[in-house]
């Protein structure tokens, strides 16, 4: 069985078949797990999301932002922006289904036996992984509770706060939360989250160091794959891997083969747009 991490799709229906296809991906003996933001500017969100659902529990995804967007869309509670491609989703008839679909998706998954774990943007690093997941079974029990959804869902969108602490309230804790495995970058050494910037190059300051520059110990002997950052593009380091390659914005869309071990070689697949 081989285990398949690919990055970002954002409705890029296309260049992920072609992606399966160059990496012999069978849904019978191997598992492919998503990075988030499965939908949205790309041209076929709706047709992504019906096929990953056909694979059944050959593919295990988590949210990234873009598709909690979506979500809340699905309920009414956002309106669409400028670039949002998520129409054919609100007006399909499985609409109802691609919602629950979705609300039952985890935020991070943890793969203990390759010591890995995959999330859309990153894990906090002031965070423990033990902590980390009990942060995000919080967050995915409201989800999956239809009511609590809808109520997390009128209150998560607004970027505070900006620091954890245990003093926050249910709300809060599980809008930080979203914020930080969905939408994170940058932090500050103190623990802020800094959500004015998404660029990479140039000169990084105190309040503008990239989450997984911060030690970790808890992740010292674990692999975190993530996304949601395609001004990064494909980037390795011994525990780090990301694989948002910008395939919506004209670039690529990039896939890894997960080996069995933590120093093991990583096999890289990418497909132009």
């Amino acid at each position: 069985m081989a285990v398949f991490a690919v990055g970002d799709l954002q409705g890029c229906y296309d260049p992920l078949v072609r992606l399966l296809d160059q990496a012999n991906f069978s849904p019978d003996k191997d598992t492919l797990f998503c990075v988030g933001d499965l939908v949205n500017r790309g041209p076929k969100s709706l047709k992504t999301l019906r096929f990953l659902m056909s694979l059944g529990g050959s593919c295990r995804p988590v949210l990234g932002n873009h598709d909690i967007h979506l979500l809340a869309m699905l309920y009414g509670l956002r309106e669409p922006r400028p670039n949002d491609t998520l129409t054919k989703i609100l007006e399909a008839p499985d609409a109802s289904i691609i919602r629950d679909w979705i609300r039952h998706q985890p935020l991070l998954i943890k793969l203990k036996n390759r010591r890995t774990v995959i999330c859309h943007a990153g894990v906090y690093p002031w965070w423990t992984l033990e902590f980390t997941q009990k942060r995000c079974h919080e967050v995915e029990r409201v989800f999956q509770d239809e009511q609590a959804c809808i109520k997390l869902l009128k209150q998560i969108y607004s970027n505070k706060p900006l620091k954890w602490s245990n003093d926050l309230n249910k709300i809060q804790r599980c809008r930080f939360t979203i914020n930080s495995l969905t939408r994170m970058r940058f932090c500050s050494p103190k623990g802020r989250l800094n959500f004015k910037e998404s660029g990479y190059a140039g000169k990084l300051t105190p309040s503008r160091r990239p989450w997984f520059d911060y030690q970790n110990p808890s992740l010292e002997n674990w692999r975190v794959i993530f996304g949601h950052w395609s001004a990064l593009g494909l980037y390795v380091r011994p525990n780090i891997l990301g694989l948002d390659t910008g395939c919506v914005w004209g670039k690529e869309l990039t896939m890894a083969k997960i080996p069995k071990q933590l120093g093991g070689p990583i096999t890289i697949y990418s497909e132009p747009s």
